[in-house]
């Protein structure tokens, strides 16, 4: 269920936008003011997967607001507002909005830029997601090709992360010289034992235990799915 944190000092405005989201699924939570939003935030770990923001609120203003969050949250976050000026929608945006909702609302148009706000969001997480894999210590991203142990960058080569990539994407699995040349080099030049030149290489940079890539004699190489005591 997606969480949704409303911060808006109008209680009717409040209370219309949580019955309308509460009624389609969503769980919601109520903030008057910023400094009510900063509790329900903490309590929460910033875990929200979207923010609905009103921009003139006592004390602290949206905008304010917004700014002081923005770095620790990343969840989409748009403004509703009573300013409907160009001006207002463009400084809202270049200051770090997703989107802007001018009041008065149609409640079926904002619940329903909500859900387009969520299902991005949760393609772009999905699409993330399948480019990293995490395993211990060790996370790869195809993405940028980058491989950190212990959220330290280690540097590889292309062909060693390709190999890591093969290993990892097949953890637990037991993998033949032949499997991994193949997918790997395909059909660039090259020959067999370069393979285990490669696992050497990347032993000595994250495995130097070798607790993650283990030798199967006679068979190949797995990297393993599950440590011990982990």
């Amino acid at each position: 269920m997606s969480r949704i944190l409303i911060i808006d000092d109008e209680v009717d405005i409040a209370e219309l936008e949580s019955d309308a989201l509460t009624d389609e699924g969503f769980d919601v939570d109520i903030a008057h003011l910023a400094s009510e939003a900063n509790i329900l935030l903490e309590k929460n770990n910033y875990n929200y997967d979207l923010i609905l923001l009103d921009i003139m609120m006592p004390g602290k203003s949206g905008t304010e607001y917004l700014n002081e969050i923005r770095n620790k949250i990343t969840c989409p976050i748009i403004f509703v507002s009573a300013k409907s000026g160009t001006v207002d929608k463009l400084l809202g945006l270049e200051i770090g909005a997703d989107d802007y909702i001018t009041k008065p609302f149609d409640i079926y148009e904002l619940v329903a830029r909500v859900k387009a706000h969520i299902r991005r969001e949760s393609r772009s997480k999905e699409i993330e997601n399948k480019s990293k894999i995490i395993i211990g210590e060790i996370e790869i991203n195809k993405n940028s090709y980058d491989v950190y142990k212990n959220k330290v960058k280690c540097n590889v080569s292309t062909r060693e992360f390709e190999v890591l990539w093969y290993l990892m994407s097949n953890a637990g699995i037991v993998l033949t010289k032949e499997q991994i040349f193949s997918s790997v080099w395909g059909s660039d030049y090259g020959e067999i034992g370069t393979v285990a030149v490669h696992i050497k290489s990347l032993r000595s940079k994250i495995d130097p235990e070798e607790k993650y890539i283990v030798t199967i004699w006679g068979v190949g190489y797995k990297f393993v799915k599950e440590l011990e005591n982990e």
